[in-house]
């Protein structure tokens, strides 16, 4: 367990010398270092690693990815964090229900109100939009249009649990 946590810091502490590179404009940044560098998502940054999927952020491609604050994860309760957590394809299946593919700006997300959206895990969730709240699934939408160079990053409020 030590182990591991010191090599999340370890990742974590190079993450974040990349991404915070100031001759970089913020769409030059791949997703994976638009999470780095975020106090709000260090948890989905130690369990992207842990998945193998750290790679994935941060090649060329076009993907948009809900990214949970650290404050979601903290709702899961401590019994399914640690299945999560003990079983890497579950956490793989996870991770992946919060991104899909193409880059999906806000303006783009509000339009599919009602409308069903797969992700890359293939699990379908509902987007909703009342007034100025944009839901996706059970999570509510926090903050828009974080673009990097290979997608864009949404940031929600709940882990996204993907179909059986």
């Amino acid at each position: 367990m030590m182990s591991k946590l010191i090599a999340s810091f370890a990742f974590l502490a190079a993450s974040l010398a990349l991404a915070a590179s100031p001759a970089r404009a913020a769409d030059e940044k791949t997703i994976a270092e638009i999470v780095a560098g975020s106090k709000d998502h260090t948890i989905l940054l130690a369990l992207v690693k842990e998945a193998g999927l750290a790679e994935t952020l941060s090649s060329k491609g076009e993907w948009t990815v809900f990214a949970p604050t650290d404050a979601a994860f903290k709702k899961i309760d401590a019994e399914t964090l640690k299945k999560v957590q003990g079983d890497k394809e579950l956490l793989k299946k996870i991770l992946l229900a919060h991104a899909v593919k193409g880059t999906v700006l806000s303006g783009d997300v509000v339009k599919l109100d009602g409308k069903e959206v797969e992700t890359l895990q293939g699990t379908k969730f509902k987007v909703k939009v009342k007034g100025k709240t944009v839901m996706f699934g059970d999570a509510k939408v926090t903050a828009v249009d974080l673009k990097a160079s290979n997608g864009v990053v949404h940031v929600i409020d709940t882990v996204l649990m993907p179909a059986k």
